[in-house]
């Protein structure tokens, strides 16, 4: 990632417990670490590497945080990622057990031999892209997934949560919004002619300003520019009906 877009898991976090906070949703835990599902597991990192990343620390050199040798590390990284994918995506066998997948199984679908893949785990040696990108593929993920340096691959993954949250809180807004509406239509209509905003319009985005006075602007701002946005609808569409 560039200096500019550089990954700062601390940073998104914190934007993702302000968003919780705001929309009500505190009884959540989206930044739970272990388990499936959790942080470890969806970033590909061990439970104790997210855990110091979340606190703002460096990671030991060869221990996932670089190492002298960047193609060594790189070939550690991804040899390491996929032995975590063998270990954590498992498979529901027919008498109802969860097993890891064979070599040959994951071999198979990355058009490779179990042969080769089981070399290739024993010696670090990290596979070519396409066969990377296969291997991925079988597991549901994408080449990034092995590839990220670890900062970056955790981050990734609370920028997703971020906006999985973003997208929720402003559908709870729409559907906040459209019950206020619908409660003062029939006051509405009254003033909709001129097209004119009415007070319920202006306090509604009124309120979205108040209610997300604290919260960062890249959180705040999409939200409240989607809440002016319904209102003015609604104006038009109280302008059109009222002609």
């Amino acid at each position: 990632m560039s200096e500019r877009s550089a990954a700062d898991p601390v940073r998104t976090a914190g934007r993702i417990r302000s968003l919780l906070e705001r929309a009500g949703l505190e009884g959540e835990d989206p930044l739970r670490v272990e388990g499936e599902g959790g942080l470890s597991y969806a970033s590909g990192l061990p439970v104790e590497d997210v855990q110091a990343l979340l606190r703002g620390q460096r990671l030991p050199l060869g221990d996932g945080g670089g190492a002298a040798d960047p193609v060594e590390e790189r070939h550690r990284r991804v040899v390491a990622r996929i032995v975590f994918l063998r270990r954590t995506r498992l498979r529901t066998t027919s008498d109802g057990q969860r097993r890891a997948y064979s070599l040959a199984d994951i071999a198979a679908g990355a058009g490779t031999s179990a042969q080769w893949l089981d070399k290739m785990i024993k010696t670090g040696k990290a596979p070519n892209l396409d066969h990377a990108a296969g291997i991925a593929d079988f597991f549901g993920e994408s080449i990034e997934f092995l590839v990220a340096e670890p900062a970056e691959a955790l981050d990734r993954v609370l920028q997703r949560i971020h906006k999985d949250l973003l997208e929720r809180t402003v559908a709870r807004q729409e559907e906040h919004i459209e019950r206020l509406r619908n409660a003062d239509a029939l006051a509405s209509v009254a003033s909709a002619g001129s097209g004119a905003p009415t007070g319920s319009d202006l306090g509604i985005v009124g309120y979205a300003a108040r209610a997300f006075a604290d919260v960062p602007d890249d959180t705040a701002q999409p939200i409240i520019a989607l809440i002016e946005s319904i209102a003015r609808r609604s104006r038009e569409e109280r302008a059109r009906e009222s002609r």
